[in-house]
């Protein structure tokens, strides 16, 4: 699509829209706005907007619609997979000011947020009243909670409570054409209609822009224990975590992590932890709940299934410094591969009994072209992380090769029953693999359900198809 460019007298009336000192112009005060924390892409924006109401969104994407101006939304900026990034230009708008919790209602067990509410800071917000919001990926001190909702997010509590799509029940949301709506109604059930909040839940910003958020929330578990698995091979610790779940527990969080990974957090992040010889996979499970008899219940249960796949030792976290330190180690494991390393992440997902399959694949694939990756992930609910590691590549190879390497991965990913992203989303870096999974009619279709709620294209252009 042929895009415009935005002209001094469009420039002028966003200025008039949002305030001059809420406009950013030049690329040294848009440097932060044009790239992610995907892998070597940068992109400018002509112009950062920072609107503060509902209704300046509006009235920003009704100049932008008329005048065939792309826009390109914003959150924190810690997405992988380039969603929030610029790639034609024209308007971003940052969702930064959008920045407060509106309400609590402990009688209802829901919140109505605002989108760029730090995630941390609103789980912390209802942790207070003693209530859960358990969506929490890895990013949750930094990322904002409508990047969240926008990618369809997850963490490692998913496994037991769900993804964000159990926990938000309503949105307000500003059109491309600038109407703004609410999708739904702040009820558990909802039967009216098509669900339009559950479409715009992982639409990436391409079918409008979140002004607010209606979650359901939960009591908040009083108690918890840790276990820290190891095993002699990635195959027997992958192995063993469906069986956990045919054994009749469900824990809070499941966590897959290679040794490679743990070596480099050792190496570069200062943490201290006692790596012996031999162990090449870990399990990190966690089981909460308030009552203690359960919850010690559900651990032996869980630890005769470990003995039963080969599993060398059991480390019980005792105390909650030594809790904080172990989910410090899976918590920094992808800002020290991204840190100490020429890589690519992929998100790949599985049924979780086909995780053996899938790692035992992904590291053949590696061999035949010459590059290692570390694995970790949510091995719960068979979401695997796989960063790619550029030594033994030439870099004629990393260029120019990878991208087929990648390909089977996915090929494999799919013929065990998966998909392309479990909670990273499909942005501008996966799109061109969509086709390994989907076919021309659901193109069709996706680019109908586009065309209804942006006939002129304009929002988020580029991404996802």
């Amino acid at each position: 699509m042929n895009f415009n460019k935005i002209t001094e007298s469009i420039l002028s009336s966003i200025i008039t829209i949002v305030g001059d000192k809420n406009v950013l112009s030049s690329a040294n005060s848009m440097e932060n706005y044009s790239h992610d924390e995907t892998e070597d892409l940068v992109y400018y924006p002509d112009v950062v907007v920072k609107p503060g109401t509902a209704a300046e969104v509006s009235q920003l994407m009704k100049l932008c619609n008329d005048n065939l101006i792309p826009i390109t939304p914003r959150g924190a900026g810690t997405g992988l997979a380039g969603g929030a990034l610029a790639v034609n230009g024209g308007m971003m708008i940052s969702m930064e000011r959008f920045n407060q919790i509106l309400h609590i209602d402990e009688q209802n067990l829901q919140a109505t947020v605002e989108p760029g509410v730090i995630t941390e800071v609103f789980m912390a917000a209802v942790a207070e009243k003693g209530l859960l919001y358990p969506v929490d990926p890895a990013s949750k001190g930094s990322c904002f909670i409508g990047g969240n909702v926008a990618n369809c997010s997850g963490g490692p509590r998913v496994v037991k409570y769900g993804t964000i799509r159990e926990y938000v029940l309503n949105l307000e949301v500003v059109l491309p054409t600038g109407e703004i709506i609410w999708t739904g109604a702040n009820t558990l059930k909802y039967a009216s209609g098509y669900n339009i909040t559950q479409l715009m839940i992982g639409s990436e910003g391409t079918l409008g822009i979140v002004t607010k958020i209606v979650t359901k929330l939960i009591p908040r578990p009083t108690l918890d224990a840790l276990m820290l698995a190891s095993f002699s091979s990635n195959e027997d610790a992958c192995a063993a975590v469906s069986a956990i779940f045919r054994a009749g527990v469900i824990p809070s969080s499941l966590e897959f992590m290679e040794r490679k990974g743990i070596e480099w957090v050792i190496e570069h992040d200062g943490i201290s932890f006692e790596l012996k010889d031999g162990i090449e996979a870990f399990l990190l499970i966690e089981v909460d709940g308030t009552n203690p008899d359960v919850i010690f219940a559900d651990c032996e249960k869980i630890n005769e299934v470990l003995e039963s796949y080969n599993c060398k030792d059991v480390l019980f976290a005792d105390t909650a410094t030594q809790k904080e330190e172990i989910w410090r180690i899976r918590r920094t494991m992808a800002v020290s591969v991204k840190s100490n390393s020429v890589y690519k992440e992929e998100d790949t997902v599985v049924p979780r009994a086909a995780l053996p399959k899938l790692i035992n694949g992904i590291k053949e694939i590696g061999s035949r072209y010459g590059f290692s990756s570390v694995c970790y992930g949510h091995a719960g609910d068979g979401n695997l992380h796989v960063n790619i590691i550029k030594a033994g590549m030439s870099d004629e190879d990393w260029n120019n090769k990878l991208k087929d390497g990648i390909t089977e991965i996915f090929e494999l990913t799919v013929s065990l029953g998966g998909t392309l992203s479990g909670e990273h989303g499909i942005g501008l870096v996966q799109k061109n693999f969509m086709p390994l999974k989907y076919t021309t009619t659901h193109f069709n279709i996706w680019k109908g359900i586009k065309a209804v709620f942006d006939p002129n294209g304009i929002l988020n252009p580029g991404k996802i198809f």
